[in-house]
């Protein structure tokens, strides 16, 4: 999956590289800083000395050690002072510089922390944001597995009002939580069925009733599959499958696999991903979940997620993993 947020303790993460949030010196530090110079031992701190520090913005490159992780980029983020003095252009140097690095090497997963968070003091939801733009940006373009590690939620936020309009609009629309909201409906049902007889003309000839369809007419006359149709909209919508697949947040070996495979089943979030990517409305995102054998329930939080982002017409996939991960739901592209 191209962008993953997780929990977990960042010199434990398996990838390529890791980002430490370092300060000037290189030479170790607090946070995060400190625990990935002694994850690493005395010889991260040796070649850092070989660096000559790194300015605010900067990245540098070390080798991992004793990490998991086969390099170390080591970037400086700013303090923050209220926001008046370019603290935000210099956190978004400190992800492009570290992705650029991480690019130039070839590497093909890179783990970030939550840059500046913590002694630092940056705004853990304005952080957040961020991150978010700039990996997303980056991951529109280019290949490369990137997981946003937090090491527990506090130190995960998102804005406090995107917060607030989810969980009110999950509120106004949970069938659990709201029994009532099933109750109102069925009037209106019955009432439809009573208005549809009284207003029949009683002259009216009866329609012959359809005839079923026989297991010939079923074998010898297929649905259109998900592939297919996610196929097709695809070319309808005039994208080439490297956009579909990157603004679906979905690994290109996966995509291939749909493509090649007429009867792929997708999981439930690869299939709402693609319908994300193809900025499908409501209607067209319940068709698309049909055709994997889905549907969006209102009694699944994860589904009233996904409903008021398209209700809203918000696209951005990384924005909602944002969401879903922050209401401890699965993350779409998986």
């Amino acid at each position: 999956m191209p962008l993953e947020i997780i929990r977990n303790d960042i010199t434990k993460v398996r990838a390529d590289a890791i980002v430490n949030a370092a300060n000037p010196t290189l030479l170790g530090g607090g946070g995060v800083d400190g625990a990935i110079h002694r994850a690493a031992g005395p010889e991260l701190l040796e070649e850092c000395r070989t660096l000559g520090g790194c300015e605010t913005g900067q990245a540098k490159i070390t080798k991992g050690y004793r990490l998991p992780a086969k390099y170390v980029i080591h970037t400086v983020g700013p303090v923050w002072r209220g926001g008046r003095y370019n603290e935000a252009k210099l956190l978004a140097d400190c992800y492009r510089n570290s992705l650029a690095l991480a690019k130039e090497y070839n590497l093909e997963s890179i783990a970030f922390p939550l840059i500046s968070t913590g002694a630092y003091g940056y705004p853990k939801d304005e952080a957040l944001k961020i991150a978010i733009s700039v990996i997303g940006d980056f991951l529109l373009k280019n290949d490369m597995t990137v997981y946003l590690v937090v090491y527990d939620k506090a130190s995960f936020m998102i804005s406090e009002k995107l917060f607030s309009d989810i969980a009110r609009y999950i509120d106004d629309r949970y069938v659990d939580e709201h029994p009532e909201y099933l109750a109102s409906r069925r009037p209106e049902v019955d009432l439809v069925v009573e208005s549809s007889y009284a207003y029949r003309e009683p002259s009216a000839p009866v329609r012959e009733a359809k005839r079923k369809p026989s297991l010939a007419d079923v074998v010898n006359n297929p649905d259109e599959t998900f592939s297919r149709m996610l196929l097709r909209l695809i070319d309808e919508k005039g994208m080439t499958d490297a956009e579909v697949y990157r603004k679906a947040n979905i690994d290109r070996r996966l995509f291939s696999k749909i493509r090649k495979d007429v009867n792929y089943k997708p999981s439930k979030t690869t299939a709402i991903a693609f319908a994300i990517a193809l900025e499908l409305d409501l209607d067209e995102t319940r068709e698309l979940l049909q055709k994997a054998g889905y549907g969006l329930s209102p009694s699944a939080r994860f589904d009233i997620i996904i409903q008021y982002f398209i209700e809203n017409g918000n696209y951005n996939i990384f924005e909602i993993n944002e969401a879903l991960f922050a209401f401890d739901q699965p993350l779409l592209g998986v």
